[in-house]
């Protein structure tokens, strides 16, 4: 992939789309992770650092220190508008209002998270006239690996066009600062937590994965040339068979 191309093809797209929408700017989540510092970098050299606001949402005791740092000097470096709202406050209220959530597994309970968070983005971007920039990548995207109406719920999704592997590269070429870069990925939705872990496959193998599988290789193939074990072949197709549903609007049913 030619860096500058795809560069200057996502700073036209946010332009172009925050335009035609006829909004005022944009509201970006900053966890601390490479991700979204990517799409705040990218929001701000679209519509200029006055247009984005960009909101970390930690949950303390949680959400490790070193992101909420990493957060506030993102927007430091970027001179963009920043906001901090703790949601823990939030999250003991909907588990003291409903009695079940209290023996929720710590899945639900994570998406419940990413769900107040996309609540919170969209009340500022409702409030300001702005739309809700996505942070999620390609790889991300075709695994199904976000928290659908959580993370997923959002306006463009600026960097849905990149593996994981050239959002490193991207960001890179960007100059973001390094922790960010070199930082293990993680959703940061309950202790411990890592995107390689849970997965199965570190994002340098599945990115080759992916890109074998969309070019229709077989899957003698694909474990020949890559090395990658049967089980974790097979976690990869299974994520992108059964999250398909994320990645479409709701089904509607044929009437007439």
């Amino acid at each position: 992939m030619d860096l500058e191309i795809a560069q200057n093809r996502i700073i036209d797209f946010i332009r172009n789309e925050i335009s035609k929408a006829g909004v005022n700017g944009a509201v970006v989540g900053i966890s601390g992770g490479i991700d979204s510092a990517l799409a705040a970098a990218l929001t701000v050299k679209a519509l200029g650092k006055d247009k984005v606001l960009g909101i970390h949402m930690p949950e303390p005791g949680l959400t490790p220190a070193a992101d909420s740092k990493d957060s506030k000097a993102l927007a430091n470096w970027l001179g963009i508008e920043f906001q901090t709202i703790d949601i823990s406050g939030i999250i003991s209220a909907f588990i003291a209002a409903v009695p079940q959530s209290e023996s929720a597994d710590k899945l639900c309970r994570g998406n419940l998270k990413a769900r107040v968070r996309m609540s919170l983005l969209y009340f500022h971007a409702n409030r300001m006239n702005r739309m809700v920039i996505g942070t999620g990548n390609k790889t991300e995207i075709l695994l199904g690996y976000f928290t659908k109406y959580g993370d997923g719920g959002v306006d463009l999704e600026p960097i849905g066009g990149l593996y994981k592997t050239e959002v490193w590269e991207l960001s890179r070429r960007l100059g973001i600062p390094d922790p960010l870069i070199t930082k293990k990925p993680s959703a940061g939705l309950w202790a411990g937590q890592t995107d390689e872990a849970e997965l199965g496959i570190s994002y340098v193998k599945v990115d080759k994965v992916l890109r074998m599988l969309e070019k229709n290789e077989d899957p003698e193939t694909i474990l020949s040339t890559l090395g990658v074990s049967v089980e974790q072949l097979n976690s990869v197709i299974k994520r992108i068979e059964s999250n398909e549903h994320k990645r479409k609007a709701p089904s509607v049913p044929e009437i007439n």
